[in-house]
């Protein structure tokens, strides 16, 4: 039975630099294992799996995917199929080394593993009649879980308690979360959004898409380096984050916003009195494998 209630998160005043305050709002608490923008993002797509005659949720990802960790976390609480479609032939044999991997085979998720180039096809309406013909009645659902349903998710994410914020932060990977957003902001806010990627230039089309709005901007110099990509600095500001406020950040996405919103606070880009809002959209699972890499590489890990 599929029952995603109604939730909504508290908000936790952070800091204030230079006459701004920070806040944060707590969607990585919404639930231990579908947390964040994932727990919107599946809501209601779940809803139209719960009412079709489907055999299997079939989605994509990476080998370190948080949407991969979360359709896989519902399939198991809600009692459904699901397969993942991952990125990159190389890990086949390597699934209980990886994290991410490992929690979804336990929670019932079956595998196909593709080839970067085959992976690249995820969208061609001929590579999913295939999925479709090899795997039965599925329900599919893009990669990072992002559609119009997911977007209806993601309008979920703000309410009553954050209309008098002045800005609204968010993480931005595949454009999702932040249209929801912004489709549910005031009309004196302004959204911020921080691609993980490195070449995001996209993601002003894919947002206008699900939105008609224009109160929103993307600021893209706060990726260290594109996707799960991360340096000495970015760790060491996570763990000292977590140090001086007791908030955990993963390091691809709410990491990278954070450091952004700090470090744009102080060029004195927002007007003294500004109230911001970070939404904490969860990814927390990322860590454990970060930090495999980070220790393979003899550097400081996550703490």
């Amino acid at each position: 039975m599929i029952s995603f209630q109604d939730i909504q998160s508290e908000i936790q005043f952070l800091f204030e630099l230079n006459e701004v305050s920070v806040s944060v709002l707590r969607e990585d608490l919404i639930h231990p294992l579908i947390s964040g923008n994932k727990f919107r993002k599946l809501k209601y797509n779940l809803e139209t799996f719960k009412q079709g005659n489907y055999g299997a949720l079939l989605t994509f990802g990476g080998a370190y995917s948080n949407h991969i960790f979360a359709t896989a976390a519902a399939g198991k609480e809600f009692g459904f199929k699901t397969i993942g479609v991952i990125r990159g032939e190389e890990v086949l044999d390597k699934i209980d080394d990886n994290p991410t991997l490992k929690f979804a085979k336990e929670c019932g998720m079956e595998f196909k593993f593709v080839n970067r180039k085959k992976y690249r096809q995820k969208t061609n309406p001929e590579f999913l009649e295939e999925l479709k013909i090899e795997f039965g009645q599925i329900c599919i659902l893009p990669e990072g879980g992002t559609n119009h349903l997911a977007v209806k998710g993601c309008e979920e994410i703000l309410g009553n308690q954050t209309k008098e914020f002045d800005f609204v932060c968010c993480a931005v990977g595949t454009g999702g979360t932040i249209s929801g957003i912004i489709n549910t902001s005031e009309d004196h806010q302004k959204v911020l959004g921080f691609p993980a990627l490195k070449d995001s230039g996209f993601l002003t089309e894919e947002i206008k898409k699900y939105s008609r709005r224009s109160n929103f901007e993307l600021t893209e110099e706060f990726h260290f380096g594109g996707f799960a990509k991360t340096n000495d600095e970015l760790i060491d500001f996570i763990n000292n984050f977590k140090k001086n406020f007791g908030l955990t950040l993963d390091p691809i996405y709410t990491g990278k916003m954070m450091y952004g919103i700090i470090e744009l606070i102080k060029r004195g880009n927002f007007e003294q009195g500004s109230s911001i809002l970070s939404i904490h959209t969860g990814g927390l699972q990322g860590i454990e494998p970060m930090n495999q890499r980070l220790k393979r590489n003899n550097k400081t890990e996550i703490e």
